[in-house]
């Protein structure tokens, strides 16, 4: 499931989505902000360029509003069902875990994104060449 060749490990470990191998944002850790959202210009093993087009991650934020939706969601059936809170008193839980939730749903987004449009492939893995 997290094995090379699949979109969960281009997405989870931060890599290409063609190659697998070189990073995809300047940053492997989400938790230093300063750079934690530049993205590289090209791949540094297959050199894929990552903005395809100008405007290309406009996309991603189609992909965003489906990852905050699903983790409204959660957050309001876990504060309904567990904490037994009310409609209107489950509004805060999720502004709260939306704030602390945006850095990756932003991040991930992107990533996701360009894993739509380009696929795995072998042969610009460093074994293969």
């Amino acid at each position: 499931m997290f094995k090379k060749g699949s979109k969960l490990y281009s997405v989870l470990f931060n890599k290409c989505p063609r190659c697998h191998e070189g990073d995809f944002m300047e940053e492997n850790n989400i938790l230093k902000f300063k750079n934690a959202f530049k993205m590289k210009e090209h791949c540094s093993k297959c050199n894929l360029k990552y903005m395809m087009e100008p405007s290309f991650y406009y996309g991603a934020m189609y992909v965003t509003y489906a990852l905050t939706v699903g983790i409204s969601i959660i957050t309001f059936i876990i504060s309904t069902l567990v904490f037994k809170l009310s409609l209107l008193e489950s509004f805060i839980p999720i502004v709260i875990v939306l704030i602390l939730t945006s850095p990756f749903s932003l991040r991930f987004s992107r990533i996701i994104w360009i894993n739509i449009f380009v696929h795995y492939d072998k042969k610009f893995t460093k074994t293969e060449q």
